[in-house]
């Protein structure tokens, strides 16, 4: 008993430092990985890498066209993406050295070991700062759970455009409240602005993921008046409005319509055809099918239906703990703008015309994790250890068992 403990913590402090945390991540991964073919070949679908060489060639349109044509926009006789351009903005400077075979398997590996890494250092700083007290321990649990625990292990381990976008958009996310709980005066705004915008350049309803971090830049920094606050808040506006500009231009060079992102002319395939043209991509009618296979359906035993989803919380049970901070009234304030912050993102995703089919788990509940983070390390503070490391563990089982399955079926 003793060694099983004394390995645990051993364990625990490795992903306790964002060092090592990203190094082993990216082992498991990538192990993962190559279960479905080498790292180094690009996927089926390594979108971005053609955009980036449309990029690199002066043009919106697909200069070579990929394989696979699912999903993509066909307008006047060319090819385009509806994902928005920030994912083939990084991936320029490799394909220009690369070109469009370099894979995106390796580099969603990559973000997401890098993610690990991140959510690491950002619990550092959250004990640090005095925003949540997080004991070494606590830290250590909760990056091994986000690591290998929640869907970005299944994500981060498969390359594809759809994946590959929220593995950066999850970059993003976590460098916008890093940047606002780590920096102050008008590098936390600008920084914390810039990280919203990117995310929105990667999947538009992130802006409203800005909500918690535009919420704690005012609280920690209400004492220095209105006179400083406004040009802080200016500051911090002007990424998210250049943003807001590029999205826009993006879409009227492409489509001649400044909200036209190319989903009227996707490919969407006989799965979603019959949906899209009764009810458009965002609707009420979505919101039945949405809940269910986000947050109550348990995708075991392993079938067809599991590429539909599954629970969030099911499948993640540390993540119950974010409930703890709504039954203890010293926790309930602290943690309102959490809530509203992953209400709000979460609202998009459950009026879209999709679950995230074909996937393992709820991927698109991964774009309010980190606020979802930060409520699990407010609730699960004194739960004791072994419950935490129980639950983290089938967590665990739940994804690898997912995914493997996922790439055999697939």
């Amino acid at each position: 008993m003793r060694f099983i403990k004394n390995v645990l913590n051993f364990i625990n402090s490795l992903f306790e430092s964002p060092i090592s945390a990203g190094i082993l991540s990216f082992i498991v991964y990538a192990i993962i990985a190559a279960q479905r073919g080498s790292i180094t070949d690009a996927s089926n679908s390594p979108y971005f890498n053609y955009l980036a060489d449309a990029f690199l060639h002066g043009q919106l349109s697909l200069r070579l066209i990929p394989a696979n044509h699912h999903d993509l926009a066909l307008f006047n006789g060319q090819y385009f993406m509806y994902w928005p351009p920030f994912p083939a903005i990084l991936l320029m400077p490799i394909v220009a050295v690369l070109g469009v075979g370099f894979s995106d398997v390796f580099f969603t590996l990559l973000i997401g070991a890098l993610n690990v890494a991140l959510v690491a250092y950002t619990l550092r700083i959250v004990d640090k700062q005095n925003v949540i007290p997080i004991d070494a321990d606590g830290r250590g649990i909760l990056t091994i759970f986000i690591a290998f625990g929640t869907v970005h292990l299944f994500l981060s381990s498969l390359g594809i455009v759809w994946f590959t976008s929220q593995i950066i958009a999850f970059l993003c996310s976590i460098l916008a409240f890093l940047a606002a709980i780590r920096l102050k005066g008008y590098p936390a705004f600008f920084f914390t602005g810039l990280a919203i915008a990117c995310a929105t350049l990667t999947r538009n309803h992130l802006i409203f993921l800005g909500i918690w971090p535009a919420y704690y830049l005012f609280i920690s920094h209400k004492g220095k008046g209105w006179q400083k606050l406004i040009p802080y808040f200016a500051v911090a506006a002007l990424p998210l409005l250049a943003g807001v500009i590029v999205n826009g231009a993006y879409n009227y060079f492409r489509f001649e319509n400044f909200l036209e992102s190319g989903v009227a002319y996707q490919s969407l395939g006989s799965f979603f055809e019959a949906d899209f043209q009764q009810f458009g991509l965002l609707n009420i009618h979505y919101f039945k099918t949405d809940f269910y296979y986000n947050f109550i359906f348990y995708p075991f035993p392993l079938a067809r239906e599991t590429l539909m989803g599954g629970s969030l919380f099911l499948l993640s049970p540390l993540f119950f703990a974010a409930y703890w901070t709504l039954l203890s009234s010293d926790l309930r304030k602290p943690s309102f703008m959490l809530w509203i912050t992953i209400a709000a993102v979460a609202i998009p995703i459950l009026l879209n015309i999709g679950t995230g089919w074909q996937t393992f788990g709820p991927r698109y509940t991964l774009d309010f994790t980190m606020p979802l983070l930060l409520l699990t390390a407010l609730g699960f503070h004194n739960w004791p250890k072994w419950l935490s490391f129980l639950l983290v563990a089938i967590s665990i089982a739940h994804y690898i068992i997912g995914t493997l399955f996922f790439i055999r079926i697939t």
